[in-house]
């Protein structure tokens, strides 16, 4: 049965650009959405009641830690694109419901919390909200947390994932943001990406692989919200040996434009209601945040 749910999401990632060179495949359409609804289907519930309730996937795959990648709003006409790249312990498993079930930390959530205050800032624009579990991240809190294998291999998905959506719509403005480790894939990327994105932030993040926000290697703006009550703020921001993920971008060291945190709670509260963030987030998103 693994290998059946295998063969389906890998046929979907192929088809998403994730692990085949992005060269050859088009914006992603309904047979992508199609690919992934059978997989969720066939995977039994939850998933498959995702599907029935016409949330829409672009990738699906539940082997190992699992895959998967939802999109809010249509990608084939958004102006404005926000993709959310999730951290530590994230599974398919937990993709709705949220790490130890609790809700504000699912990918799914945040990505429909961004999106709702974005139809509530700018009700008429075209924009999109992607959450994009396109990586395996780290399990937990082993050596593999304070190393950047992941990180390095969610980076090169993450770019050929970006430069798929540039290809068929190059004038569309593209915001990734990376919460905790999701912060580091998109340091390792930044200086890959096309210019379509003009926005990196980091949000909660351990550090993004360098120690100052020049060293990234991209003229996008890159904003960063580092919490009163976050405990990453415990995290050292070094880099020795292989091991740390550099200056933490919510440091005035490391130069990043800051994000207001107001009403954050914890290292998972940057996109709850009530949250600065959220907020401010949205405009980074909409090109009217200034900080």
């Amino acid at each position: 049965m693994r290998s059946r749910f295998l063969s389906v999401g890998t046929v979907s990632a192929l088809a998403l650009g994730l692990f085949a060179t992005p060269a050859a495949a088009p914006l992603p359409d309904a047979v992508d959405f199609a690919q992934a609804a059978a997989a969720m289907t066939a995977a039994g519930d939850p998933f498959a009641g995702w599907a029935a309730e016409g949330r829409r996937f672009l990738l699906f795959d539940p082997a190992g830690d699992g895959l998967a990648v939802e999109v809010l709003g249509d990608l084939s006409t958004a102006d404005r694109v926000a993709v959310l790249v999730p951290g530590v312990g994230t599974t398919v498993a937990d993709f709705d419901r949220g790490l130890g079930g609790v809700a504000r930390r699912a990918p799914a959530v945040q990505a429909r919390q961004l999106y709702a205050e974005l139809r509530r800032q700018a009700p008429h624009a075209r924009v999109a909200v992607v959450a994009w579990l396109g990586y395996d991240p780290p399990d937990g809190w082993g050596l593999d947390v304070v190393t950047e294998s992941s990180a390095a291999a969610g980076a090169a998905a993450l770019t050929r994932f970006v430069a798929r959506l540039v290809r068929e719509r190059p004038a569309v403005a593209i915001t990734l943001v990376g919460h905790s480790y999701g912060s580091t894939v998109l340091g390792l990327a930044a200086s890959a990406l096309p210019a379509q994105v003009g926005d990196l932030v980091a949000v909660g993040s351990p550090g993004m692989g360098y120690d100052h926000v020049r060293d990234l290697g991209t003229p996008a703006r890159v904003w960063a919200a580092e919490a009163p009550t976050d405990w990453i703020r415990r995290v050292p921001g070094v880099r020795v040996l292989g091991l740390g993920h550099g200056t933490r971008p919510g440091t005035a060291e490391f130069g990043a434009r800051l994000l207001p945190t107001v009403g954050v709670s914890g290292h998972d509260g940057y996109l709850d209601t009530g949250s600065a963030t959220l907020p401010a987030l949205a405009g980074v998103v909409l090109g009217t945040f200034v900080a």
